[in-house]
């Protein structure tokens, strides 16, 4: 069973409700894509930000391992880098989702994306007002009256009126 977080879309100019085709749900995981073409992988989920500190972080790393003699390590930390983008990738979308806009609404399981969608959305339905139906009114909550020098109480005690 896979973990999915699910991201609901920033409400679009002139819409009042979110449209379900733009949720998007995030699998929680290892990402093998992530681990082998990383920085492509980036391009494709559109994580600007994320592969401009990628490209910092392998410059930097290339620079110091360079700089230190021990360029040889290389294939080491280039590996095990990507095995950190891997095990990462749901957190680094998450992250980019957030930085859109987008609002984590919940956490869905199921065997696949199909049925964690549908999962989701049955859900979803039920917890949303039905449009066009005017909304229960709750009834108004009034305050007791206080007399003078009585002062309002939070909590369980001491009660007004209680004797000691």
């Amino acid at each position: 069973m896979a973990v999915y977080t699910v991201h609901e879309p920033p409400l679009r100019s002139g819409t009042t409700s979110p449209e379900p085709e733009r949720f998007v749900f995030v699998r929680d995981g290892f990402s093998f894509w992530a681990l082998l073409f990383g920085p492509v992988w980036m391009l494709r989920h559109r994580m600007w930000l994320v592969l401009v500190g990628y490209v910092a972080a392998v410059a930097g790393i290339g620079a110091v391992l360079h700089f230190i003699g021990l360029a040889r390590v290389e294939p080491a930390i280039w590996t095990l880098l990507g095995l950190l983008i891997g095990f990462e990738a749901g957190t680094l979308r998450r992250f980019t989702l957030g930085r859109r806009g987008f609002g984590n609404v919940g956490v869905v399981v199921g065997d696949d994306l199909e049925l964690a969608e549908r999962r989701f959305f049955d859900d979803w339905i039920k917890r949303r007002p039905n449009v066009g139906e005017p909304s229960p009114k709750r009834p108004a909550i009034v305050p007791p009256q206080l007399s003078p020098g009585q002062h309002p109480i939070l909590g369980l005690f001491p009660e007004p009126g209680a004797t000691r």
